[in-house]
């Protein structure tokens, strides 16, 4: 359970994280062909964004840089479960399909405020 973390890899943020991105691709391949250009390449990148500020903000030195990161992550986070409702409103998903990616997502929201508390402690 000590383990040295090496890389963003080994972050339980980023694992859960990249769930949530793998969920949400297997998500929106049944959306409606009409979405190409709205809603399904919005919902790629808010994913992808979770994960990849997560990765960005571990590779900064300074607590305070790593902060902003886990922010942006956290606002990209907010940002894809909006788009889930509304694909949820459209009937594009189910409740139960809605209703599993909602709870991965809001394990991932803890994990990302308990990285935000902890780069805050450290910067303190």
């Amino acid at each position: 359970m000590n383990e040295k973390i090496k890389s963003f890899t080994d972050l339980t943020t980023w694992q859960e994280g990249h769930n949530l991105v793998l969920m949400t691709y297997k998500c929106i391949e049944s959306f409606p062909k009409k979405e190409n250009f709205a809603i399904t390449p919005q919902m790629q990148r808010c994913a992808i964004s979770i994960t990849s500020n997560v990765a960005e903000g571990f590779s900064r030195k300074s607590s305070k840089e790593k902060i902003q990161f886990y922010y942006i992550s956290l606002g990209s986070l907010t940002e894809l479960h909006n788009q889930l409702i509304i694909a949820k409103g459209l009937n594009y998903i189910s409740e139960e399909k809605f209703n599993e990616i909602i709870d991965q997502l809001k394990k991932v929201q803890r994990l990302l405020n308990g990285l935000i508390k902890s780069a805050k402690i450290l910067n303190t």
